[in-house]
């Protein structure tokens, strides 16, 4: 039983050598495979109990990991929908059965539908900010939709929040309440206008017309018009919707600074639809100086078609419209295991949790130890060519020697056959 046993561990060790050199074959062919995590072989000694004066060989057992954790360099690309992840965590996508799997593998281009695929066909998914802005789901991959850019349709982008500063002259004369903007009377006065441009929803101009008038120490009013509603050459008395946004304005008289809450005064512009439009007013200042306006600007833009996408480290994937403007449109979420190390690999270079891996959670760029989303980038291989050549010498010489201990084995069984005749 002895030669037997021995014979049987030389098959085991050039079985164990043989599963070593396959994962280096694949590892050595997947070098330059984007986002390929290193397969290794683990072995683990097989001892069968011996009695006393004669040993039983056993053999060798292995175990084959992969190095899914382990992060590959970062290579940076001219495509901005190229991604990889600069830290933990995985991409979520689809592929043609449905199922959503992981995957570190981001190089993606917009297929014939618009959607974001990689170059193994799966499609990166992400939550839409057509409902508003997303949330990660907690328990589970519901609410994921494929990333879809479509470039052909024309979308306007109604004005949403706005920004003006600007410095009120502190020697303003005062204003009598009668004659303020706010009274829209023919005998309106104020001491400082200025116009900011909007957009609607369906992507039209709309001017406001943005009045400061002081009515005591260190108070001011603010009341915007809609410029269409004007009278001519006049301006008041406006008609039509009249008034859409009006706030009162204190400053300190110790540094010039507002003291006012809110910081910011609500446009409404009648519809349909209503739309409001919010405009931050904080940094405004009443200062010994002139009118002076040092920001005024506001969001939204008229109707235009996609050129392109423009993607955060956060993982906000914006439309990039001809005339310049951005729109956020998907979030991509990013998915993370307890053990990654422990999810089965899939064909085309993508993971499925296991039990032993644990549960998927979700969550975006940088938040709760997760990495950020690189744009124009992709993630290498964590494939060592050299330490890949060197585990391969030592795989053939280990299966040479195993291979000896089997044909040794194999003259002594001869010479034992052989004692009869």
């Amino acid at each position: 039983m002895s030669l037997y046993g021995m014979m049987r561990t030389g098959v085991s060790g050039m079985n164990a050598q043989a599963n070593r050199l396959s994962t280096v074959a694949d590892n050595i062919a997947n070098s330059s495979t984007t986002g390929y995590k290193r397969a290794s072989t683990e072995f683990s000694s097989l001892i069968i109990p011996s009695t006393t004066g004669n040993y039983t060989s056993g053999g060798v057992t292995t175990t084959v990991r992969n190095s899914i954790s382990q992060q590959g360099d970062l290579k940076y690309t001219t495509s901005g929908s190229d991604l990889a992840i600069n830290g933990n965590g995985f991409f979520v996508v689809q592929g043609a059965g449905g199922s959503p799997v992981l995957t570190r593998a981001g190089s993606f281009v917009p297929n014939a539908q618009g959607q974001l695929v990689n170059a193994a066909g799966f499609q990166l998914m992400g939550y839409s900010y057509e409902n508003g802005i997303p949330s990660a789901v907690a328990n589970g991959l519901g609410g994921l939709v494929p990333v879809t850019i479509n470039q052909t349709d024309l979308v306007a982008i109604p004005s949403t929040t706005g920004i003006f500063t600007a410095n009120l002259p502190l020697d303003a004369e005062i204003v009598d309440p009668a004659d303020l903007p706010s009274a829209n009377a023919t005998t309106a006065t104020y001491s400082a206008k200025s116009s900011l441009v909007t957009y609607n929803s369906l992507g039209s101009e709309v001017l406001l017309d943005v009045y400061y008038t002081k009515t005591a120490d260190n108070t001011w009013e603010v009341a915007i018009y809609k410029q269409s509603d004007a009278a001519a050459d006049t301006s008041f008395p406006y008609t039509g919707d009249e008034l859409v946004g009006t706030q009162t304005l204190e400053f300190d008289p110790a540094n010039g600074k507002l003291t006012t809450t809110p910081l910011d005064v609500t446009v409404t512009i009648p519809g349909p639809p209503s739309q409001e439009i919010k405009i931050d007013l904080s940094k405004m200042t009443q200062l010994d100086k002139s009118y002076t306006v040092v920001s005024a600007e506001a969001d939204g833009a008229p109707p235009a078609s996609i050129e392109g996408v423009q993607i955060s480290d956060d993982g906000t994937v914006y439309a990039k419209y001809e005339n310049g403007a951005l729109k956020p449109i998907f979030r991509v979420p990013i998915a993370t295991v307890q053990s990654p190390d422990m999810m089965q690999v899939l064909p085309g270079n993508v993971f499925s949790p296991t039990a032993d891996s644990g549960v998927v959670q979700m969550g975006f760029a940088n938040e709760s130890g997760r990495g950020k989303v690189v744009s124009g980038a992709l993630e290498g291989s964590n494939v060592d060519i050299a330490q890949e050549l060197t585990d391969m010498i030592e795989s053939q010489r280990s299966y040479t020697a195993n291979s000896k201990v089997f044909q040794t084995g194999a003259d002594l069984m001869d010479i034992l056959v052989n004692l009869k005749r």
